[in-house]
């Protein structure tokens, strides 16, 4: 039987990484089998494509060369993980998969929506997640979440307001537009959010 894909979507300081931890400890606590991956990386080839991408030293990268950087990284953990841990029949969670590529390289660097929606097609031999959690937040309430941390600013973190707003906006409209993303208000506390993604899934693995 084939496992179950879940995905964690939000822009950075949504809280996307308590709300995995916490669906992992269910999935452990009921011996259910799982695999946890983030994007960019999870292989030895993403982890290095995904250290080029992040360093501020590469402030000067076209969009372009970010977008391929991206969906080589994607074609990877895809065929190295993703597709046989599925097939394995393991719940894979991933932290980002290619509705990040949509929210920011289309809509807040500004390239063609028909060509990322292409190449995550390709990139993935059209693999889509089952179910997709969007941790809703403005923007500004994640600058400050983000800066209570003590890891320092990646480069698409140092992008600024403006640029995280555009990127939750084309969040929000791919949440408008996918049945699969289901979009919650990361404003909630972690326990209320929470309850509203172990719902879903445990729906969807008591199918």
């Amino acid at each position: 039987m084939r496992g179950l894909f879940v995905t964690f979507e939000g822009i950075d300081g949504c809280g996307k990484t308590t709300q995995i931890e916490m669906l992992s400890s269910d999935l452990r606590a009921e011996g259910i089998p799982y695999i946890l991956i983030r994007e960019p990386g999870g292989t030895a080839i993403g982890e290095k494509i995904r250290t080029i991408l992040l360093d501020k030293a590469n402030s000067g990268m076209h969009a372009r060369t970010e977008l391929l950087l991206y969906e080589a990284a994607r074609a990877q953990i895809v065929e190295e993980k993703i597709r046989p841990e599925l097939e394995a029949g393991k719940v894979v969670i991933c932290d980002r998969f290619y509705d990040s590529t949509v929210a920011y390289q289309s809509f807040a660097r500004g390239l063609l929506r028909s060509d990322v929606d292409y190449l995550n097609r390709w990139s993935t031999a059209d693999l889509a997640p089952d179910l997709t959690f969007l941790l809703d937040l403005d923007e500004k309430t994640a600058y400050n979440r983000r800066h209570g941390r003590s890891d320092e600013e990646d480069r698409l973190e140092a992008e600024g307001l403006a640029f995280m707003k555009k990127v939750r906006e084309g969040y929000l409209a791919l949440g408008q537009d996918e049945k699969r993303i289901k979009v919650i208000d990361a404003a909630s506390s972690p326990e209320q959010i929470y309850q509203k993604i172990k719902l879903a899934v445990w729906e969807v693995l008591e199918r």
